[in-house]
């Protein structure tokens, strides 16, 4: 057992862009909270606290594509988010013919890694070869370091049958003990 896997994994620090959505974030959020204070004072001091009128406030319904888009920002999820958007736009990405043999399987938002599956050694290979342009053409659409490397993984051989002789039927050696 290597030193690296008894360590417990540190989460990579936020920097650059990700440190920049975070400030921008806070500050929105400080902004908003002292306009709801500065109305709910001038509410309070016309007698009547809370009421609704004519006019939109912050507990007014909102639309679901506009709920989900406030979720996604305020929890900072806009990089899985915009991945899973390229993993529904695969063939148009990487064309139809590499669409119908290799299929993305997962993210890794620590790592930045996109996991691609191929169903043959041969197309597992053509994608390693396109990798570096998959990349820069993935960090064009999601921004820069979204995705820093693609996994290929090829296909799963047969299960490894071990020993030279086996009985059909048998699940191993602990099979004949009751």
């Amino acid at each position: 057992m290597s030193t690296d896997e008894s360590e417990p994994r540190k989460d990579p620090e936020p920097s650059g862009v990700d440190l920049a959505r975070v400030a921008l974030r806070a500050a929105k959020e400080q902004a908003r909270a002292r306009g709801d204070a500065a109305r709910q004072k001038k509410q309070a001091r016309r007698g009547g606290g809370l009421r609704s009128g004519a006019r939109a406030d912050g507990r007014d319904p909102m639309a679901l594509g506009s709920a989900i888009n406030r979720l996604i920002s305020e929890r900072g999820w806009e990089a899985p988010a915009a991945v899973g958007g390229v993993m529904g736009r695969w063939p148009q990405i990487v064309g139809e013919d590499l669409a119908k043999h290799c299929v993305p399987q997962r993210y890794d938002e620590d790592e930045r890694v996109l996991s691609v599956s191929c169903d043959s050694t041969a197309w597992a290979t053509q994608l390693r070869l396109l990798a570096p342009t998959l990349v820069a053409r993935l960090n064009e659409d999601l921004g820069h370091g979204t995705v820093r490397m693609i996994k290929v993984n090829g296909p799963g051989g047969p299960a490894r049958r071990y020993g030279p002789l086996r009985a059909p039927g048998s699940t191993g050696p602990g099979d004949t003990y009751g």
